[in-house]
């Protein structure tokens, strides 16, 4: 057998040493842990209690056993909070290759293996094949597109690494393959936000709250986002955080504001 240049092995031991990194986060009382191999998902663990602390509290309002639907889950975050800290039945939407490694180990080193479902599949308006695209191949990167041009902004995405893979509307999830209808939602894919809630007029009847990351500057997304809640019969109760631009976190809710 050919030996292994010096280089490459070193590399390779650096690599699996990176994926026995853990780090802690203590947060309303509930202790999780997270898979932490690089810079991006080393930061994305210990800002955990402040980043985003508007999405922390529209979680925990998530009652025991609730089905909550992660859709850009990323590493899984916030799908471990909310079923490690509330018990939600969580269903993981995460089409990134590089991110669901993480997302599976992070499930599995807090236990969570019966409260967390992975669904490796991107959401569109759409049912069928397309190209993935993805502005960062780092593990916890962000910043992709599915089945379109543009980012979270509504520019051109800055796209280094694609690749063909399935996607379906919110509606065909629960149709086809099952997936129980949610009552919580957040929604965080960087650019299709809109595109998801096109495709999902029969599953946003029985939503009770949504939380979904919104650029009022890009016109056509803020616009059709805000048309599809509210047909569903949902209403802004507030934004929340932000970028220090346009962009924001909305919280909606069934019922009166």
């Amino acid at each position: 057998m050919a030996s292994i240049p010096i280089g490459k092995y070193l590399y390779q031991q650096l690599l699996e040493a990176g994926m026995d990194i853990n780090i802690t986060v203590r947060h309303s009382l509930t202790d999780m842990v997270f898979t932490s191999p690089n810079a991006l998902t080393r930061y994305r663990s210990k800002s955990f209690s402040i980043k985003e602390p508007d999405t922390l509290t529209w979680l925990e309002g998530i009652p025991e056993n609730a089905i909550l639907w992660d859709v850009g889950a990323n590493i899984g975050l916030y799908s471990v909070y909310a079923a490690k800290r509330n018990k939600a039945r969580v269903f993981a939407f995460e089409p990134s290759v590089f991110n669901l490694e993480l997302l599976a180990r992070n499930i599995f080193i807090n236990d969570l293996q019966e409260c967390v479902t992975i669904v490796p599949i991107a959401l569109s308006d759409t049912l069928g094949p397309s190209l993935f695209k993805m502005s960062s191949t780092a593990w916890g990167g962000a910043l992709s597109s599915f089945g379109e041009e543009f980012d979270q902004h509504g520019g051109k995405l800055n796209s280094i690494f694609e690749y063909r893979t399935m996607g379906m509307t919110m509606d065909e999830a629960v149709r086809l393959i099952n997936i129980p209808v949610p009552r919580f939602i957040k929604i965080d894919v960087d650019g299709i936000e809109h595109f998801i809630l096109r495709g999902g007029f029969e599953t946003l009847k029985g939503v009770e709250s949504v939380m979904i990351e919104i650029d009022d500057s890009f016109s056509e997304q803020a616009e059709e986002t805000a048309r599809h809640l509210r047909i569903a019969g949902l209403k802004l109760l507030r934004k929340c955080g932000g970028d220090g631009g346009s962009q924001y976190n909305q919280w909606w809710v069934r019922g009166s504001v």
